[in-house]
């Protein structure tokens, strides 16, 4: 009895770590108890949100280089108060040629330059709407486009570095005032034209080649030879590319002139040409002057 009245005999007794939190096993992971005030993580929306900005970042790295690119181009576009932006242009060699010398089919110029990019030239001009032509062309009719405002493009089929044509053909195809063609034993690699103007280069990526497009294709501003600051950048301004029909057809247009140039060849002077007629029907064809 007197045991079962002691104070407290059958109290069970309190745990030893009562009131104090467990201790956590080593490794163990925590639980997060639902309800209990722990947040899940959103990995989809996680990863939706990465995927966007990896497009955005790749689009920013295709499309800020070409902007770029556009920007520099653009300041090569000709005005009023910049006739002439291929002065800028490092390389780009110019001379005032007369305009209106056209000569015979079954003629052939004594050209100071190879290619040409002036002088005397065949009444039909070669088509020049972006056509890609596989076989070099007669230079006579190529140096008529350049009259009309065109850019032709030639390439050395020996010496163009691998890959080079495909980017010279993106560039020319189906363009209004372009053309392109071969042109054997060409001193480099690469030479653009354009009437009065000429470049030559070794690369197709070269960035000058869009800045000579840019600056000579159809500009049409006066102030470009300072010797002749009335004329224009070519001679027949509002000219045509497209073919005559009949006359020229693009498909199997007139081949490239062979062999030495003969002693009769018509002189960058025009003496032996005749003088053009307006090729919208005006004018009175006049033989040119001798000399």
């Amino acid at each position: 009895m007197a045991d079962a009245n002691k104070q407290g005999g059958n109290v069970p007794k309190k745990p030893r770590n009562s009131g104090k939190p467990a201790k956590k096993k080593s490794g163990q992971i925590p639980v997060v108890k639902a309800g209990g005030g722990g947040k899940s993580i959103p990995w989809a929306t996680i990863g939706a949100v990465a995927v966007v900005l990896l497009i955005v970042a790749g689009l920013a790295t295709y499309l800020v280089p070409k902007y770029m690119d556009q920007q520099e181009v653009a300041k090569f576009t000709p005005s009023s108060s910049n006739p002439d932006p291929s002065d800028k242009i490092d390389g780009v060699e110019k001379i005032f040629y007369p305009a209106g010398q056209h000569v015979e089919p079954t003629q052939r110029v004594a050209y100071d330059k190879s290619p040409p990019f002036g002088g005397p030239h065949d009444a039909v001009w070669a088509t020049c709407t972006g056509i890609v032509y596989p076989n070099a062309l007669r230079t006579e009719n190529a140096v008529h486009a350049l009259e009309h405002g065109a850019v032709w493009i030639t390439y050395n089929p020996d010496t163009i570095a691998p890959g080079d044509l495909d980017t010279l053909k993106s560039k020319v195809e189906g363009e209004q005032y372009l053309l392109l063609s071969p042109y054997p034993e060409l001193d480099k690699p690469i030479s653009l034209q354009s009437w009065g103007h000429q470049l030559k280069l070794d690369s197709a990526g070269d960035a000058r080649i869009d800045q000579f497009i840019e600056a000579l294709r159809r500009n049409s501003n006066t102030g470009v030879y300072p010797d002749n600051p009335e004329e224009a950048a070519y001679p027949e301004v509002g000219a045509e590319c497209a073919a005559i029909p009949g006359a020229f057809d693009p498909s199997n247009p007139p081949p490239a002139d062979v062999g030495p140039v003969p002693a009769d060849a018509v002189p960058m002077t025009g003496a032996g040409s005749t003088q053009a007629t307006d090729e919208n029907g005006m004018g009175i064809p006049e033989p040119a002057p001798a000399g």
